[in-house]
């Protein structure tokens, strides 16, 4: 995005913490697949921000897994509502929403679009299973807030935000919600629930 020259030396007047969404990715459809084990289409929900790159990506791992993708992008309330409609005319298996700021404004909302749907779900943050989605995996945000307050408090004491390193966040969550699985007809496999990290049941 251009905001620093590099992660190491920032430069300007900007530093911070980077987040592994589009990374995070390609695992993702793995758990998918894993709760799914067949699952030949897989919707795939981003925005703006969801990048050729990351396409590229996705697409050789849904390849590997023998899925395929169906990528829409949504940018608006209405853009919503049909994504999801397309999604279950198209027959997708489930869904893998990436994380935009118009969607963890609405995080309620994507999980009663999946739950109308009856789409198995898959999100980025921790609140989504606990608003009603089926599983998320992705970065902590209690972790992200502490990692922010020890840059402010570094900034206080003096040091340039063009020589503090970007960081980059290596707490990953798993997250699983057994109510929707079961409102959905799922039996979680045994392997995920002991790799998760929380269980809302």
């Amino acid at each position: 995005m251009g905001l620093v020259a590099n992660l190491n030396r920032p430069g300007g007047n900007a530093t911070g913490r980077s987040s592994l969404i589009g990374a995070l990715a390609p695992k993702q459809l793995q758990l998918l697949s894993e709760l799914m084990l067949k699952a030949p289409l897989i919707g795939l929900l981003g925005g703006d921000a969801l990048i050729v790159s990351d396409n590229r990506d996705l697409q050789a791992a849904a390849r590997t897994l023998g899925q395929q993708l169906l990528i829409l992008k949504a940018g608006t309330d209405d853009e919503l509502e049909k994504a999801f409609a397309t999604f279950a005319q198209q027959q997708a298996s489930a869904i893998l929403v990436v994380a935009t700021t118009l969607f963890n404004r609405r995080i309620e909302q994507l999980a009663a679009l999946a739950a109308r749907y009856a789409l198995p779900a898959i999100y980025s943050l921790r609140e989504y299973a606990l608003a009603g989605g089926l599983m998320s995996y992705g970065n902590s945000i209690g972790d992200g807030f502490r990692q922010v307050g020890i840059f402010v408090g570094r900034i206080l004491n003096g040091a340039k935000p063009a020589d503090l390193p970007v960081e980059q966040n290596t707490r990953i969550e798993l997250t699983l919600n057994l109510k929707t699985a079961k409102a959905l007809g799922l039996k979680i496999p045994t392997a995920l629930l002991v790799r998760a990290d929380e269980v809302i049941e």
